[in-house]
């Protein structure tokens, strides 16, 4: 019910005596999207959840949690499945699980995302630009550390391919293929970034890991494209090791035929 029919159904009088009742009924209502909050999170953080679970983790009655979950079910945050029974079941309905749904769970990527774009917004101002790509940097670092043994020491294009089944597992959704450019090299495709919305405006975050993608397969690498720039997907290109032994090549050849300049 909304704050416009409630008070509607008040007794009848002077602006001093609807405020007093107004207020109540605002703070009601905010206490009450809290609680349909943190209904949604527990759902969100330990999976499929039953009305008598919920019930007894946020200390409030079977009715008051289910007049929530219809909330949200109507809302589209949730859905009702039907739990399974292993073994021989018991007289009654069988017991209803409340599953947060993609709509829910994008509702508290982007809140996220606001709050971790607020917190680089006070870091810029209060600090500047490199502050922001510093822990940029130091973010990045420990995504590095945790790669950095599961792409292991392969051939090119198998480092390549385990650091994107590594990124895939952190809900990347990353695929590796060969480059088609001349030159050859790989191609290391993101087709999901959590956190395209924080990076759309800090691009740190995007050259961070580049960087780091660089010292993981030891090569330089070329971000071609990024979601948070409006792309389909972020695109990093794969240098190709033979080319830079070529371009090593070359060069020697170059100083040995020409000699060294002042």
């Amino acid at each position: 019910m909304g704050l416009a029919s409630t008070a509607s159904g008040g007794p009848s009088g002077g602006a001093g005596q609807s405020a007093a009742p107004a207020q109540a009924t605002a703070a009601q209502s905010g206490s009450e999207r809290g609680t349909r909050a943190r209904i949604a999170r527990l759902i969100l953080e330990n999976g499929p959840a039953t009305a008598t679970a919920l019930s007894a983790l946020l200390g409030l009655t079977p009715a008051a949690i289910r007049r929530h979950l219809d909330n949200l079910l109507a809302d589209g945050m949730i859905e009702s499945r039907t739990a399974r029974c292993y073994g021989a079941r018991g007289r009654g309905r069988p017991a209803r699980l409340f599953a947060i749904t993609d709509a829910g769970r994008s509702a508290f990527e982007h809140a996220y995302d606001d709050l971790a774009t607020s917190a680089l917004r006070f870091l810029a101002d209060r600090a500047g630009p490199e502050a922001v790509a510093e822990f940029a940097r130091r973010q990045i670092a420990d995504l590095e550390d945790r790669y950095r043994e599961a792409v292991g020491s392969g051939s090119p294009s198998e480092r390549v391919k385990a650091l994107a089944e590594a990124l895939s597992a952190d809900g990347y959704a990353a695929s590796a293929a060969g480059a088609p450019v001349a030159g050859g090299g790989e191609q290391l495709c993101q087709h999901h970034c959590p956190v395209a919305h924080v990076a759309a405006e800090f691009p740190q975050l995007c050259e961070a890991e580049t960087e780091a993608f660089g010292r993981l397969l030891g090569t330089p690498v070329q971000r071609l494209a990024t979601i948070s720039r409006g792309d389909g997907v972020c695109t990093t290109h794969v240098t190709a090791p033979s080319l830079l032994k070529s371009r090593s090549t070359a060069s020697t050849t170059a100083n040995k035929s020409g000699g060294t300049s002042a």
